[in-house]
């Protein structure tokens, strides 16, 4: 299965989905769709490394910390991401994102993400891959 991520409506907040071969890919695709919700993640240019770290009873609910962790440093840092990392073990994700400082110029933001939601929050088999998705908060 080819990694990609998709937006999908949700009334007023944005749903994001991810694709991938693997969970950890399906993951890392899911940030996509939640920086690419911000600005294109193509134009943000991956200087700086922030690692991150989340631990959950379940797939879905991992997912949805993972996320709101990312919404987090991307609001505390100033920053935008757009390229991502992820290992998962258990109940246990350690993620890396790569971004820079928001230039409102450059990427010209359309929203500001508040948070995952656990609404449609699915994480699991999907074809010959993995599927993580949920709708964001804006």
């Amino acid at each position: 299965m080819m990694s990609r991520f998709e937006h999908f409506p949700h009334d007023a907040d944005i749903g994001v989905r991810g694709f991938g071969a693997r969970k950890s890919d399906a993951f890392e695709q899911a940030a996509l769709a939640l920086s690419a919700i911000v600005t294109d993640p193509s134009a943000v240019s991956p200087s700086v490394r922030v690692e991150v770290e989340c631990e959950a009873p379940s797939d879905q609910l991992l997912l949805a910390d993972w996320l709101n962790r990312l919404i987090y440093e991307m609001a505390v840092r100033h920053m935008l991401f757009g390229r991502y990392e992820v290992a998962i073990e258990g109940g246990r994700l350690r993620g890396q994102a790569w971004g820079e400082k928001l230039d409102p110029s450059r990427h010209a933001p359309a929203v500001e993400p508040k948070g995952a939601t656990l609404t449609e929050l699915r994480v699991g088999p999907c074809g010959e891959g993995w599927v993580a998705q949920c709708v964001i908060d804006v």
